[in-house]
């Protein structure tokens, strides 16, 4: 079963998006912050990450980035999930390693598209 780690530190957005990607058969995990979220995901070596950009004790950036230029993590598919359409976000979520990005308020159906597109 394929394991797709969820950080964002909206319970609603979680919840929502576990629901849903549990019962597509995806085993799904959570973290509440980016400091959480970066030693889960290094606890797990999941096969997916949906990351949130603006996030309590580390942003969604940072955490993407310390994954992406370190070797053993850097294979993980990150989305990023923001409330930041700018397309100046795109481009810093871009040069962090992200590989979707995902403007909130995002329609579930599309987010599970993207981890299928990913995870088959």
């Amino acid at each position: 079963m394929k394991k797709v780690l969820i950080v964002d530190d909206e319970q609603d957005i979680v919840e929502s998006l576990k629901f849903v990607l549990d019962s597509e058969g995806y085993d799904c995990y959570t973290a509440y912050n980016g400091e959480d979220g970066l030693k889960s995901a290094k606890e797990l070596l999941p096969d997916l990450i949906i990351l949130d950009i603006m996030m309590p004790k580390m942003n969604g950036y940072k955490v993407s980035r310390l994954l992406k230029f370190d070797k053993k993590y850097k294979d993980i598919p990150i989305i990023m999930l923001t409330a930041r359409s700018q397309e100046e976000d795109k481009l810093i979520g871009e040069e962090t390693g992200a590989d979707e990005y995902i403007t909130k308020p995002f329609d579930l159906d599309y987010v599970v598209e993207k981890v299928k597109g990913y995870l088959g």
